[in-house]
């Protein structure tokens, strides 16, 4: 079932023009109709498992990632896909919560959850998770999992997050287990390191400011989900941290778009008491709204 149709306009780089950037002649307005879907079992498996790979970025092979995805798809009246054609297409977003302490005993749950204290071990403001995943504990933290394809606009997302709201009230309504104490979103974000290719081109590679916050090599902290600055100010703490597995030499490169710097990404988890959840959304979705 549809949940909601939007129609955003998306830009794309036009075929020709000036490869600076510098004339608005660049770029084509396209106009896509975005539909948002409850999770379906019979269509979305690979789909979410390619988000999925993409969100866990170099260390996506330490998890079992089928045995998520079919945990996501379990709870399909919770969460949402976000499609351009169609139902039976594959989802260009999604969005997901999972309660571990329900799941605490699914194995592939176990990985994710002492990946997570392992991460947030070295992150002073996170020390809290070790308490709250604690099997002695009674807290009940929603695992926030979400990714989208790079170039999909911001606006999807608020609405993903609103509906996840709604759904998790009836599921409250309905005696499901999600009255959350806490949520913990899973994200990402990325630093910007010296390209190789201009190193061996011996070209200097330009200087450029970062935003503010900085990682342990003095540089600035960028995110890929650009809501996550805005969770980040209503969190009762958050954190980045460098991925287990090494990218290969040049990964870096590789990852970089219209941009002369390399693009080196790390994990990020933050943390936010479940009171805190609704103003953080409504504050995403002022920071997201198209401006006028």
């Amino acid at each position: 079932m549809s949940k909601r149709k939007d129609i955003s306009k998306h830009s794309d780089r036009a075929g020709n023009g000036d490869a600076s950037g510098d004339s608005d002649e660049d770029f084509d307005m396209l106009d896509v109709d975005f539909e948002w879907f409850d999770p379906q079992p019979a269509v979305d498996f690979h789909g979410l498992k390619s988000l999925l790979r993409q969100l866990f970025d170099a260390d996506s092979q330490l998890f079992e990632l089928s045995a998520l995805v079919d945990l996501i798809l379990s709870q399909p009246t919770l969460g949402s896909t976000v499609k351009v054609d169609g139902n039976e297409s594959d989802p260009f977003a999604f969005l997901s919560v999972i309660n571990l302490r329900q799941h605490a005993s699914n194995p592939a749950v176990q990985t994710l959850i002492q990946y997570i204290l392992t991460k947030a071990a070295s992150q002073p403001s996170l020390s809290a998770l070790k308490s709250l995943l604690d099997p002695s504990s009674s807290a009940e933290v929603g695992l926030i999992l979400t990714e989208r394809f790079i170039n999909m606009p911001h606006e999807i997302v608020p609405p993903m997050y609103t509906m996840l709201q709604e759904e998790i009230t009836w599921a409250i309504e309905d005696k499901e287990p999600y009255r959350f104490t806490h949520y913990l979103v899973f994200s990402k974000t990325y630093i910007e390191v010296a390209s190789k290719l201009d190193a061996d081109d011996s070209r200097p590679a330009k200087k450029k400011k970062g935003p503010k916050g900085a990682n342990s090599s003095g540089g600035g902290v960028f995110y890929f989900h650009p809501e996550d600055e805005v969770l980040q100010k209503h969190a009762i703490g958050s954190g980045w941290f460098d991925y287990s597995k090494a990218d290969d030499e040049g990964a870096s490169d590789s990852k970089r778009a219209f941009q002369e710097m390399g693009v080196k990404p790390s994990g990020h988890l933050i943390l936010l008491e479940a009171d805190k959840f609704e103003p953080a959304v409504k504050a995403m979705g002022e920071y997201l709204s198209p401006q006028a």
